[in-house]
């Protein structure tokens, strides 16, 4: 995601967690993937970009649920993964390689799905004021939840020299910090918190 700088980090995700075969990963997916499809259900647009999409994970979901969708990522490698995945499942999406700064100047969308970017982002306030200029008016968006996010990453004796802190995030919110950080750029509809994460339907002001 091109607003302002990011940190250097493995294309896509830091690691598969939509593929994962660890048991309780792949519970606290289902919880996140059940909070997010419950999100998507609560506003009208059925056309969509997917801002970070990785390896199109979210993108091929809402595409199967009928919503015709494009994805864009700063990482060539996740875009190269998001095709493929997309043609395996049998969904027709247009995937491409764009950072926010690119793809704002040319497009605005019904709904923006952002999951997973912002706590990535030098710049998050400039982040947010993109993706204000993008949502037409909706904004489906994710972070971690912290101090939960490392906590849970020290438990499972992950990135302790680094107090669990994953790679590359340089922004960690709490559920309460995240959404009064989202209202200051929009309204918030409805927000989930499936552990470990913080998920908000927005609409903009």
């Amino acid at each position: 995601m091109g607003c302002g700088r990011m940190t250097e980090q493995p294309a896509g995700n830091y690691y598969d967690k939509y593929r994962t075969r660890n048991p309780v990963a792949r519970w606290l997916m289902r919880g996140f993937l059940d909070a997010f499809d419950e999100l998507a259900g609560c506003q009208p647009a059925r056309i969509g970009v997917e801002i970070g999409c990785g390896e199109g994970e979210l993108s091929i979901r809402l595409a199967r649920a009928g919503f015709r969708m494009r994805g864009f990522d700063i990482a060539q490698a996740a875009i190269v993964e998001a095709r493929a995945r997309a043609a395996a499942a049998g969904v027709r999406i247009d995937f491409a390689r764009a950072g926010i700064d690119e793809i704002e100047a040319a497009l605005r969308a019904p709904l923006v799905v952002c999951c997973e970017v912002l706590e990535h982002l030098e710049e998050p306030l400039a982040g947010l004021d993109a993706l204000a200029r993008i949502a037409d008016p909706w904004l489906l968006v994710s972070v971690p939840r912290e101090p939960l996010w490392r906590v849970l990453n020290v438990c499972r004796g992950k990135y302790l020299a680094n107090l669990g802190n994953t790679p590359g995030h340089v922004n960690h919110w709490s559920a309460d910090g995240f959404l009064k950080l989202l209202a200051t750029r929009f309204q918030i509809v409805a927000h989930r918190r499936p552990l470990p994460w913080t998920m908000a339907l927005c609409r903009r002001r």
